[in-house]
């Protein structure tokens, strides 16, 4: 990037390079931008709007600047003009500058653009002088700093895109929202072949088979998925109207994810390391973060003195490989009760790590901030099961995989389960004397998921003696199911809420358990588990949607907003769900 301004001495710089890493080298993605002021050329008058498809987006707003980003789709190098303006006529630029589009970086462009004033709505666009191509117009801001009077901060939390299982009805609602940044948690693409995880009837009559069609391993596979993605129009809205505040989670590389492998990552598809340099350079092109240069992306972002936001990783830097119930059964199915329990609570087992919970700890120590908001990927909340309940949901998962659907028996055992269990539970709320088998059925209880925090206790221990005493909420995705819950330490001490939302598109858990077909039965589940966990306040199981939160001083209001569908263009928008904090 060079400025238009010969009055200006040559400033520095700033490049985020990447190392070496998997046999290819990681060029720099973000061009800086801090000393530059607007010159008196004027943009060409007969700009056509071409040249651009995969549309405008900007990510990572501080009260002092914000990344600019597109994509030249020509597919030609190309020296590209880019401009940042109070209005939307471009009549009062602020900023103006070249950059360079080529094929190291995929074509793509990011501009970290600095110096310009906090709490402002901003305007901006690229075009090619030579070609007179020129890009939507996109809307920005930066962020109110300590001394600017602002009086909320409204976020649109949102994760789980995936391509085939349907329309992104919900990154249209949220375009047209009042939020004023989106915050992503995450599975912005899913690595899956053409029909795998997420093809349905309806993904071929839509044109949403994946690209390209196969299984995702290396850099110019991952970049041509974020190419298919960027060219869906209602994400290409929600990035056009809204700054993005990203990190990832397990399929931008591979389901499952841990530091060292996937779940989905097989001896015959090469060296997970390279494919998670390979992905995460891909991620780094379509989705520029303020770190940028390497797997650190933990970051923070101040929102005047209501919100600190920290943006965590518990996916790729520091996850120990998960736990899995299956690697706890005996040749008999006998479940070892000890080995488990020994495993579970070892201080051994890390999800974020050391040096990102010091990060954290020293952040959060000299935090002034109303609201201390954790934005991360997966629940937080303790998800205990009864087991009985948890087996069943196994046994249906296994059948749905040997056979297609579950057996009837199984689902009518499920229905009979639960009825029993929560007539006990509620019995037992009510004080009413239970023998001490039906107590053992309510309280032998197993974690929902080992893949989230429920599998790493004791670090989750370590966190909540940071996270307490302070205004804490968490907000989680990875799901596909909306969730409200209390986090409680092992004393049973109330540290925060966890605010979890729902998915763009991806199945929910009545598509994992093949009753899709009848809300009525995931809502009898979600029912059941807000009554036989603990800690959890409110489910739901089968709904597409986001979550919306407004901060102010006093309070936080999260709504769940769902679409009533995402597989026709012509949707609603519904808040099922309000909470207050």
């Amino acid at each position: 990037m060079k400025e238009n301004n010969n009055a200006l001495n040559r400033r520095s710089f700033l490049k985020n390079s990447l190392l070496a890493a998997g046999g290819f080298f990681i060029a720099p993605l973000i061009e800086s931008c801090s000393d530059s002021l607007t010159n008196n050329d004027d943009a060409p008058n007969d700009l056509k709007n071409t040249g651009f498809e995969s549309g405008v987006a900007s990510f990572d707003p501080t009260a002092t600047g914000v990344i600019i980003w597109t994509r030249y789709s020509v597919g030609t190098d190309a020296e590209i003009t880019w401009e940042i303006s109070r209005n939307s006529s471009f009549s009062e630029v602020l900023r103006r500058g070249k950059a360079n589009a080529t094929l190291v970086n995929d074509f793509t462009i990011a501009v970290d653009v600095q110096n310009i004033p906090s709490h402002t709505k901003y305007f901006y666009r690229f075009y090619n002088v030579k070609t007179k191509e020129v890009s939507v117009v996109g809307e920005t801001i930066t962020l109110p700093s300590k001394t600017d009077s602002a009086n909320d901060v409204k976020m649109a939390v949102v994760s789980c895109s995936n391509f085939p299982a349907g329309l992104f009805n919900v990154y249209g609602a949220i375009a047209q929202s009042e939020a004023d940044v989106v915050v992503h948690l995450g599975d912005y693409i899913y690595e899956y072949a053409p029909g795998q995880y997420g093809t349905n009837p309806y993904t071929n009559q839509l044109g949403r088979a994946h690209k390209p069609a196969k299984e995702i391993l290396t850099l110019n596979d991952y970049r041509e998925r974020y190419r298919q993605y960027r060219g869906d129009k209602n994400l290409q809205l929600a990035h056009q109207k809204k700054p993005f505040i990203c990190v990832w989670d397990d399929h931008e590389f591979a389901n499952d994810t841990y530091k060292s492998g996937a779940e989905n990552h097989q001896p015959d598809e090469g060296d997970f390391q390279a494919r998670k340099m390979a992905a995460f350079q891909a991620y780094s092109e379509y989705i520029p973060l303020k770190t940028g240069k390497d797997l650190r992306i933990y970051r923070s972002f101040n929102f005047g003195n209501i919100v600190s936001l920290y943006m965590m990783d518990t996916r790729v830097i520091a996850r120990d490989k998960q736990m899995e119930y299956s690697e706890y059964l005996d040749a008999t199915g006998n479940f070892d009760q000890t080995k488990f329990k020994a495993d579970f609570l070892s201080t051994n087992r890390k999800l974020i790590g050391n040096e990102q919970m010091s990060w954290l700890s020293s952040q959060m120590n000299a935090d002034t901030a109303k609201w201390k908001v954790l934005g991360q990927q997966i629940l937080m909340t303790k998800m205990m099961v009864p087991a009985e309940l948890l087996m069943l949901l196994n046994q249906i998962l296994a059948e749905i995989k040997q056979h297609g659907s579950a057996q009837p028996a199984t689902m009518q055992a499920l229905q009979n389960t639960i009825s029993q269990l929560i007539e006990l539970k509620l019995k037992y709320k009510q004080n009413i004397p239970l023998t001490p088998q039906e107590m053992a059925r309510i309280t032998t209880t197993l974690p929902y998921n080992l893949d989230a925090w429920d599998g790493y206790f004791m670090e989750r221990e370590q966190l909540y003696s940071i996270l307490a005493g302070k205004n804490v909420v968490v907000l989680a995705g990875d799901t596909h199911n909306a969730w409200l819950g209390k986090l409680t330490n092992a004393q049973g001490n109330v540290i925060g809420t966890e605010l979890a939302c729902s998915s763009v598109s991806s199945p929910g858990l009545e598509g994992y358990l093949g009753i899709t077909s009848d809300p009525s039965k995931a809502i009898e589940l979600a029912k059941a588990f807000s009554i036989l966990i603990d800690d959890l306040e409110y489910a739901n199981l089968y709904k597409r949607g986001y979550l919306h939160v407004k901060f102010t001083s006093g309070n936080a209001q999260a709504e769940w907003r769902f679409v009533d569908n995402v597989f026709s263009e012509t949707y609603n928008t519904v808040t099922e769900k309000t909470h207050t904090i």
